[in-house]
């Protein structure tokens, strides 16, 4: 044991001498009306690191149907799916999103990381072939790697790379399975031209919408939505409910066959507990007013446009993301850090990002948007970012 402590304490003395220790803040909500305004650790700061993209998690309806679902059902669920966690609430959870993102079906996991493994290990074995984009999730990366089947990534967004490695492939099946909008860089994937790439080559397409899903498309559909392609074009397609919806959990919408393998086959869906049924019912409010607000997402994309046209001004560099996600590039990572720690003192709350969550040399701030955040919360970033070093520490 003493030698495994030693070895673990220069491990983690490594982590910290690269600028890449992660660590846990403690995090209170102020007011659920105003969910970007929180205190952490006791400090009373503006919340620019959050992927409640609409502001709904704190939404007095969702909460109203968690308690009343709560005080029918429990805390949770008890048991798996397939043996007595599947209620009422999560079938009807799982009709309303299949209908919303136009497919037969929908299967909900408890998380994008489970789905993503349960994707790939009920559709993959060996002599199969997956293909990646680069940038990709570390989900969707850990599932393809995890599948057994031969593994492969092409450059970031770089459609004529796979096309290539997809005609010279011998696989009996070929996915292919990406991002809808990039976590880190939140740009967009050239959906349409994946999808035309991935018919000609007989290859199956499989999209995560996590950054998508609530906020792209008309109602919120997503990011395949907003790109006009069909189910036949990108038969696998899943998302999180713990962003744009503010909720927590996910789902895979598809065919009915599709959606009867998972069941069979996905071990990340066979062999855990259900959510509970409370956050069924939360979920179920979130995508109503998620529907039927369309003015979160017209004001999400107001406050994108502020933010850009500041900090184009400022002379910052940004990145090629029209989404919330909206990343400001520093090189090092002891850039970052003391960035993300000097507009905590001014009162924002923002991650600095490192490798290897993202390629060495472009650390960052992640800074994402919210339909909760006033105009002022935007400019006062601004002004703070304005009297950051421009150059790397």
């Amino acid at each position: 044991m003493a030698d495994l402590v030693d070895s673990l304490r220069d491990e983690l003395a490594g982590i910290a001498a690269a600028k890449r220790y992660r660590r846990r803040r403690v995090v209170e909500v102020i007011d659920p009306a105003i969910p970007v305004y929180i205190r952490v650790e006791g400090r009373e700061c503006v919340n620019f690191c959050s992927n409640d993209y609409l502001g709904l998690a704190t939404h007095a309806e969702v909460r109203r149907a968690m308690c009343a679902a709560a005080e029918r059902y429990g805390a949770g669920s008890g048991a798996a799916h397939l043996v007595t966690g599947h209620t009422a609430e999560h079938h009807a959870l799982e009709e309303e999103l299949a209908g919303f993102v136009g497919r037969e079906r929908a299967l909900l996991f408890s998380t994008g990381y489970m789905a993503n493994l349960g994707i790939a290990s009920a559709l993959l074995k060996r002599g199969d072939a997956v293909f990646e984009d680069r940038l990709n999730h570390a989900s969707l990366i850990d599932a393809g790697l995890a599948s057994g089947a031969n593994f492969s990534r092409y450059a970031h967004t770089d459609v004529t790379g796979l096309e290539q490695e997809l005609a010279a492939t011998p696989a009996r099946r070929k996915l292919v399975m990406s991002d809808g909008v990039f976590s880190m860089d939140g740009d967009i994937a050239p959906l349409s031209e994946l999808a035309e790439v991935c018919t000609q080559q007989q290859a199956i397409l499989m999209i995560d919408d996590a950054h998508g899903f609530g906020v792209l498309g008309h109602q919120g559909q997503g990011s395949i939505h907003a790109a006009g392609l069909s189910a036949a074009q990108v038969p696998i397609y899943m998302a999180t409910l713990g962003k744009a919806a503010g909720v927590s959990g996910a789902f895979v919408a598809g065919s009915n066959e599709l959606i009867e393998i998972l069941i069979q086959k996905a071990r990340t869906y066979v062999y855990t507990t259900a959510t509970p049924p409370a956050v069924a019912a939360a979920t179920r409010a979130a995508l109503r007013l998620l529907q039927h607000e369309s003015w979160r997402r017209e004001r999400l994309q107001q406050l994108i446009r502020r933010f850009r046209s500041g900090a184009q001004q400022l002379g910052l560099q940004l990145m090629n993301s029209m989404t919330a996600i909206q990343p400001v590039l520093l090189g090092t990572e002891a850039a970052a850090l003391a960035a993300s720690e000097s507009l905590l003192n001014a009162g924002f709350l923002v991650s600095a990002i490192r490798p290897p969550t993202v390629p060495a040399g472009t650390a960052r701030l992640r800074i994402t948007l919210s339909a909760a955040h006033s105009d002022a919360d935007v400019d006062h970033l601004l002004d703070a970012l304005n009297l950051l070093p421009r150059t790397a520490a």
